[in-house]
């Protein structure tokens, strides 16, 4: 018998895990964009730690295995950004992703007042975009992220958050 993924809130205990799964996940991101200097490549252990003892962090378990997580954070204006979204290569394609974007969605609206989701992806990143947009994310806008790759901004409003189902 095979064992399930859950999804759960991130503990401080999961930190190290989730450092080293961003790693691998952004690498094939790194690799479209040429640009091995984008923020989850670079960003450092504490500051994922500090991430997980503030923020809205989920995680997706295969037994002990953190093999998903996704960070989320309420702004001033009552918008909640998502990102950092990454499911462990040999588990992609299974609906983990959505599952981890529905968690967030779901605290961030219910247990902090989100009124909108606002999340980004690389322009030429199609898996995640189509992802996005399949679970109700509407592109508004393009910016350029603080490592120069040209973003994507995707928006729904909370009250849609139940459409990632």
């Amino acid at each position: 018998m095979g064992m399930s993924v859950t999804i759960s809130v991130a503990t401080g205990q999961d930190a190290d895990q989730i450092f080293r799964l961003r790693y691998l996940c952004f690498q094939s991101e790194a690799a479209l964009y040429g640009n091995y200097r984008i923020d989850p490549l670079v960003q450092s252990l504490d500051s994922v730690r500090a991430e997980v003892a503030s923020d809205c962090v989920f995680v997706a378990r295969l037994g002990d295995e953190v093999v998903g997580s996704v960070h989320g954070t309420l702004l001033d204006d009552g918008t909640a950004s998502i990102g950092k979204l990454c499911v462990h290569p040999r588990l992609q394609g299974h609906g983990i992703g959505a599952r981890l974007l529905r968690a967030a969605e779901s605290a961030l609206a219910g247990e902090r007042g989100a009124t909108r989701f606002r999340l980004s992806a690389g322009r030429r990143s199609e898996g995640n975009l189509r992802l996005y947009r399949r679970v109700g994310y509407e592109t508004v806008g393009t910016s350029q992220g603080q490592d120069g790759v040209p973003m994507v901004v995707l928006e729904k409003p909370a009250g849609a958050y139940a459409a990632t189902a």
